[in-house]
């Protein structure tokens, strides 16, 4: 998995801004990582709405990100969601519809094309040979480096049955000796939240699949109405460095703060690095005061049991006006990315960071 590691912006909602987003180039490829994936799936144009012609407003916006990725030197990646395209026929005016958005793609110079079916109905006998035939379809007309398919059925977690259906008999297995051996597969682990991996669950999952899977790290992701009442800033575990010998890549679904989630991804960064001799609390301590300073990296060290393990709902009105003041004086600071953090922790004090249950069930 030599240099395969990157973000996949990949959550409920938008909570980032265009600058956010161009801001992240230059910062992965500092840091070492090699790739940007955009597919938030708040983007109807890149999943509900996907029949439709593709706004210029959008492409331009697009456009302009990949340019400052590659600039940066980083390969630059979009998650395309056909919502339920296998429920009607792949017919001619499908097919024009498909490459319509594929043209859109291959003029953005995308690098790694996300084609994601995730987070959709999925009980039909022939889920796997519909799927197959659409994304080797698409493998034959897509310009990009790298084609990544996500699956209805992306894990292990038997929650996915209870929102989607019940998982077609032999699916996985399916996938695996049809899909066109070009395309990649997206999988998030034996839970769609892991809490850690294990090289000898990837290896099974290599076998499965016929290839390496391209691991959907869902930490520290919080964008769901129950997640985004908490900070997932305590440092990675449960990923050994040797991990990656069973992994094509390793893309990690970042927090609603984009600030504060490259604490996290430094430290998985140093958990590849360092191997056995990985120290989550001295990575964390490391990566903290990296992306904003000494004195706010110790506060926030302070503060990660109020924010990991008790969260925004269980912190009294008079524990949060406390939390502001504590972070006030950085609101205005220079070093690094300290200003634009401690905006993120006084307005998820607030609540403004908050997703409602409508939103998350919408998209």
């Amino acid at each position: 998995m030599k240099n395969q590691l990157g973000v996949i912006e990949g959550f409920y909602g938008e909570p980032w801004s265009w600058g956010e987003r161009a801001d992240y180039a230059g910062f992965l490829k500092k840091q070492g990582f090699s790739f940007y994936i955009y597919a938030p799936k708040a983007d109807a144009y890149l999943r509900k709405k996907w029949r439709e012609p593709f706004p210029k407003v959008l492409e331009e916006k697009l456009a302009k990100l990949a340019g400052q990725c590659h600039a940066a030197g980083i390969e630059f990646g979009v998650g395309f969601s056909p919502y339920e395209i296998y429920l009607s026929p792949f017919d001619l005016e499908t097919k024009k519809l498909l490459q319509a958005r594929l043209d859109v793609f291959n003029r953005l110079g995308v690098n790694k094309l996300g084609i994601l079916m995730d987070d959709m109905k999925g009980d039909l006998p022939t889920l796997a040979e519909r799927q197959v035939e659409i994304v080797n379809w698409m493998a034959t007309r897509s310009s990009a480096k790298q084609l990544i398919f996500c699956p209805t059925y992306y894990s292990l977690d038997p929650v996915l049955e209870k929102l989607f259906g019940k998982m077609p008999e032999g699916y996985l297995g399916k996938l695996g000796g049809e899909l066109d051996k070009k395309v990649s597969v997206f999988w998030t682990g034996e839970e769609v939240c892991s809490k850690g991996y294990t090289p000898e669950h990837l290896k099974e999952t290599s076998e499965k699949f016929g290839r390496k899977p391209f691991l959907w790290d869902n930490y520290p992701v919080n964008d769901g109405p129950h997640m985004c009442k908490f900070l997932h800033l305590r440092p990675f575990t449960g990923r050994p460095a040797e991990m990656g010998n069973w992994l094509a890549a390793h893309a990690v679904n970042p927090m609603n703060q984009a600030a504060l989630s490259k604490i996290s991804l430094l430290t998985l960064k140093a958990s590849y690095e360092k191997g056995a001799a990985y120290d989550p609390a001295k990575a964390f301590k490391k990566a903290a005061d990296m992306v904003t300073c000494r004195d706010m990296a110790a506060l926030l060290e302070r503060d990660l049991p109020a924010f990991t393990e008790r969260g925004l709902d269980a912190l009294t009105d008079g524990e949060k006006v406390s939390l502001k003041e504590d972070y006030a004086p950085f609101l205005e600071a220079r070093e690094n990315d300290t200003a634009q953090a401690a905006r993120e922790i006084t307005d998820w004090l607030s609540g403004n960071y908050n997703v409602t249950k409508d939103l998350f069930l919408t998209q």
